[in-house]
């Protein structure tokens, strides 16, 4: 169930344009402005592992639904290499590091911190994945097992999301 947009006037998350030669899927990305959290977790916390008060997660990712115009699916990740197949009825905090769907109307979710997102398509737009990817993610091969989930390995596409640098580490 999506909020009601009067309860979420503020929420102006970050976002990123859609990438044409996807083929109608989109690349959404969140910073922590925008929602009901306070301090230390900014105001648009999603992660409901870190301390925060649930209520104000719960919102925050009910906020996130209204903006998507679809259900965000939530993992436990775990820097590991597991990927999980994504339904509209695919309960959060499974665990797993990357997750891919073909049903329109459940977006692929990966929180990061200094990790970095990478998020795939294939060239006609009908499978959707996006992988946690971690130095230890990485060297037990998470990236290849998503690319696996895909039918034709060699039309997918790959996006780089935001990511962390040496000037911006602190």
């Amino acid at each position: 169930k999506l909020p009601n947009p009067l309860l979420a006037p503020t929420l102006k998350p970050d976002t990123l344009p859609v990438l044409p030669q996807w083929s109608g899927a989109k690349v959404f990305c969140t910073t922590r402005a925008g929602g009901g959290s306070f301090s230390p977790y900014g105001s648009f916390n999603l992660g409901d592992h870190v301390g925060d008060n649930p209520q104000a997660v719960f919102n925050n990712r009910q906020l996130l639904a209204f903006q998507l115009q679809q259900r965000a699916v939530f993992m436990r990740q775990v820097h590991g290499n597991v990927v999980a197949q994504l339904h509209h009825d695919t309960p959060d905090g499974q665990q797993a590091d990357a997750c891919f769907t073909s049903e329109a109307g459940v977006a692929c979710t990966i929180m990061v911190a200094d990790c970095l997102p990478v998020l795939l398509c294939d060239a006609a737009g009908r499978w959707v994945a996006a992988a946690h990817a971690g130095w230890r993610g990485l060297c037990n091969g998470i990236l290849r097992k998503t690319l696996a989930r895909f039918t034709r390995p060699d039309q997918v596409m790959v996006y780089l999301g935001p990511a962390i640098g040496p000037e911006a580490f602190e």
